[in-house]
């Protein structure tokens, strides 16, 4: 058994951290001897899986706390797969950003946003093409991917 200190340090993260891990119910010390914590194995490896989580920014405390909790305590599936959802969603808006500012670099105008024909040109008919889409379409989705292709183009 390790004392809160030294678990602390075995993971890599303050004393502080692990209490507030302990209030949150992410993961409890296997004992509790003269109101002092103490951590097994067990713990060890549920405090170093918390940590990588929490450090990747891969999920919240929340949905942390609902993995390591595990299937007795709710679907923590289902918060795993909300997140890889959110995490696909913004792999799409990096790409959308990617694709944006290797246009800016390969156009030869000084100030792309403002000279640029092809790039004007092109936000006249997302424009009007926004203006006889859904509102919900607007900019996102359709919009988005026509960008996306335009600008793949090389035009």
């Amino acid at each position: 058994m390790l004392s809160i200190g030294e678990a602390a340090s075995a993971v890599g993260v303050a004393v502080s951290a692990l209490r507030y891990w302990d209030e949150r119910g992410l993961v409890t010390p296997a004992e509790r001897r003269g109101g002092k914590r103490f951590y097994g194995p067990d713990e060890l490896h549920r405090l170093a899986a918390a940590k990588m989580l929490q450090d990747t920014g891969m999920l919240s405390l929340d949905e942390i706390a609902a993995v390591l909790r595990g299937p007795e305590h709710g679907d923590w599936r289902a918060a795993v797969r909300e997140r890889i959802a959110e995490l696909a969603d913004q792999r799409r808006k990096l790409a959308i950003a990617e694709t944006f500012l290797e246009h800016f670099l390969r156009c030869p105008r000084d100030h792309p946003i403002e000279t640029c024909p092809s790039l004007r040109d092109h936000t006249d008919r997302v424009l009007n093409a926004a203006k006889a889409s859904p509102p919900e379409w607007r900019i996102r989705g359709v919009v988005a991917t026509r960008v996306i292709n335009w600008l793949r183009s090389g035009v």
